[in-house]
């Protein structure tokens, strides 16, 4: 597994404000959005699936102000100012693990988290899956991710339910909504 230590996330880059229904409202520095309760803004999440039935999975970095070193889904983040959603998503997993996928939008949903006294996600967030051969290599962005991980699909479900694993509030929710609406994404591709 390589590393790449390119700085991609900026504290003073505007995300998109947005209302319940999706409507941009304004913009925030990243800084600000996520202080306190937070701000509602646009993001996105995105699961990489093999053929294998294992998910990509991802340990934040020990750099992030908010659930350092915990595990989350394969890529998040927040599109940019004048970006659209497909735009920011390849560029993304691009940026964060040097990898390339077709890129399927699934559902779109609100929540919000609090990190103890640092700050919260208070995100509207558009989830996308990616199906790929094999078990690609991500070469990573340190400054991003700690570590990565190809893991079986079940061991995700267990993962999820350990008190000894920290995982992330949005990769637990998002998990659970595919396991029961989208989970023919499950099921592994014939392996060309």
């Amino acid at each position: 597994m390589t590393t790449d230590s390119t700085i991609v996330s900026f504290d003073n880059e505007p995300l998109m404000l947005v209302d319940s229904n999706d409507v941009v409202i304004g913009y925030e520095e990243k800084a600000s959005a996520h202080q306190g309760e937070g701000q509602l803004h646009r993001a996105f999440s995105i699961f990489l699936l093999n053929d294998y039935g294992e998910a990509l999975l991802q340990q934040r970095s020990s750099l992030k102000p908010l659930w350092p070193m915990y595990w989350s889904n394969t890529c998040c983040s927040h599109p940019r100012k004048g970006e659209t959603l497909a735009q920011s998503t390849t560029r993304r997993l691009r940026e964060e693990l040097n990898l390339e996928a077709p890129l399927k939008y699934l559902y779109k949903f609100q929540y919000h988290a609090r990190y103890e006294a640092f700050g919260s996600e208070h995100e509207l967030c558009s989830v996308f899956v990616g199906h790929v051969q094999g078990r690609p290599e991500p070469f990573f962005n340190n400054t991003e991710i700690a570590n990565t991980v190809w893991l079986p699909i079940a061991e995700v479900n267990e993962w999820l339910s350990n008190d000894q694993i920290s995982t992330t509030p949005w990769f637990a929710l998002e998990w659970k909504r595919l396991k029961e609406d989208f989970a023919t994404e499950f099921k592994p591709t014939p392996r060309v």
